[in-house]
């Protein structure tokens, strides 16, 4: 599904022009497809969602079933999803006719399921057969993705014969991916890939199997998004072809779709990382209650989960009646602890998902943060140790309480920060592989749950050096 563009400019456009257009449908509605001609689709959607709701049919009625189909595929999909319910099913059958097959799939997607079969119903047969076989895949995979207008010939015909194919698929309708074409053997295989300038460039009389390239890079139908942003991205393609078990062309999914299905996947791994469920519409049109439940599950598990560092807290509290001067630094050394490990696992989560490292790689991992944890505490325990100095220094506040020597106190920061913040990357790093191990999104539970973890842990850190380093003041 493409989305419609929220510039601010063409916003502002389509609000001068909404009222033109009303005046239009009341008084010559045949106006409106050669006053708007000129129009980009998605500057016409931008004007429709500026409309009553009412209108929006007239309008799309006053236009050629094409170019309302194209501003079908840019509309806001709650207005879209709006406008077909209210249709008929032949009436909204006669739009999704005409949009191409990737956002046809889309739209009938977001429906309701029984007035979407209704419409798939009335379709024409071949049309309706090809939009069936694209709504068994899920949204978010490969297949979910494609699209079936694409370019292929015979891998055993010429060039000449190949072209003449070309012009005549262009000729006959709309194809999304014409400047790709691939070549396919007599089972529908696919043998070969090449431009669209290539084929114009290659020699008269040569087959298609001698010119065309054979390392094609290709996804299975049930490939995640991820996956196919992936390729495109890694091999720099306009299109990647989609094959299913024996080789066969199904589809290709084109780089407007990669770059929709980019943004939407780095839209739900930002939210999930932030501690809540990825939203299934824009910020601003989720309801209150939606967006309540989205959020208060989680948390309301982390706050339980912090209940640990409120025990941890109680079972040092000798400790700290005894030495006052150690809860000055407990929120210090926690917050570096959490976040280290937010850090990592934010690292490991994105490298999961750009296919970096795989769950066989966790002890190379292991390996990388171990050092990085203890270098980077080192560096942050030297801020802390320097901080008590100076403070001491300064006498803005008297450590020396219960007679401990202030560079005590300052040591102990150092080695609690090293501590803590190690065993935060290390922990940060590790649990992404956990939960993929165990069947779970990284990207929805890491950053929660190392915060929560280093906090407990990282309590328990600080007072074991604590009792090591000014052990003898606490007796």
């Amino acid at each position: 599904m493409r989305p419609h563009p929220e510039h601010h400019d063409s916003r502002a456009v389509a609000a001068l022009l909404a009222p033109d257009i009303l005046d239009s449908l009341e008084a010559d509605p045949g106006s409106i497809a050669a006053d708007t001609e000129d129009m980009h689709p998605a500057d016409l959607a931008d004007v429709a969602e500026q409309l009553p709701t009412s209108a929006v049919p007239q309008f799309l009625a006053a236009l050629p079933a094409a170019r309302a189909a194209a501003i079908l595929e840019y509309l806001d999909e709650d207005v879209r999803t709006t406008l077909l319910e209210a249709m008929s099913p032949e009436q909204a059958a006669l739009l999704i006719e005409q949009m191409t097959p990737d956002d046809r799939a889309d739209a009938l997607d977001e429906i309701d399921e029984e007035h979407a079969e209704d419409i798939v119903e009335a379709l024409p047969a071949a049309t309706r057969r090809e939009t069936e076989s694209l709504l068994l895949f899920p949204s978010d995979t490969a297949g979910g993705l494609m699209t079936t207008q694409f370019v292929s010939v015979p891998d055993s015909d010429t060039v000449e014969a190949a072209l003449a194919q070309v012009r005549e698929m262009a000729r006959a309708g709309r194809r999304e991916a014409m400047n790709t074409v691939y070549a396919v053997d007599a089972s529908g295989a696919l043998t070969g890939v090449l431009s669209l300038r290539e084929l114009l460039a290659a020699p008269e009389g040569a087959r298609i199997a001698d010119v065309a390239w054979t390392e094609v890079r290709h996804v299975h139908p049930t490939a995640d998004r991820e996956e196919v942003a992936r390729v495109t991205t890694e091999y720099d393609l306009v299109a990647v072809p989609v094959v299913d078990d024996g080789n066969r062309l199904l589809g290709v999914v084109t780089v407007d779709d990669v770059i929709d299905a980019i943004q939407e996947e780095q839209t739900e791994d930002v939210q999930k990382l932030g501690g809540m469920e990825a939203l299934d519409e824009p910020y601003m049109q989720m309801s209150i209650i939606g967006m309540l439940k989205k959020r208060a599950g989680w948390l309301s598990i982390l706050m339980l989960s912090e209940m640990f560092t409120t025990s941890a807290l109680q079972y040092f509290d000798g400790e700290l009646q005894k030495l006052p001067v150690l809860t000055l630094f407990i929120p210090l050394v926690m917050s570096s602890g959490g976040n280290s490990g937010s850090q990592a696992t934010s690292l490991i989560t994105r490298a999961m998902a750009l296919k970096e490292v795989q769950l066989r790689d966790w002890w190379r991992v292991a390996l990388r943060e171990l050092p990085t944890g203890i270098t980077l505490g080192a560096i942050l325990g030297v801020i802390g140790f320097i901080r008590v100095v100076v403070w001491q220094q300064l006498h803005l506040y008297d450590y020396g309480q219960n007679g401990v020597p202030y560079i005590l106190v300052a040591v102990n920061t150092f080695f609690s920060l090293i501590g803590i913040v190690m065993f935060g990357s290390l922990a940060g790093s590790m649990l992404p592989f956990v939960l993929r191990r165990l069947g779970f999104d990284p990207a929805s539970a890491s950053a929660p749950f190392v915060a929560t973890l280093v906090d407990v842990t990282g309590l328990i850190i600080y007072f074991t050096v604590a009792l090591a380093v000014l052990g003898k003041y606490m007796g």
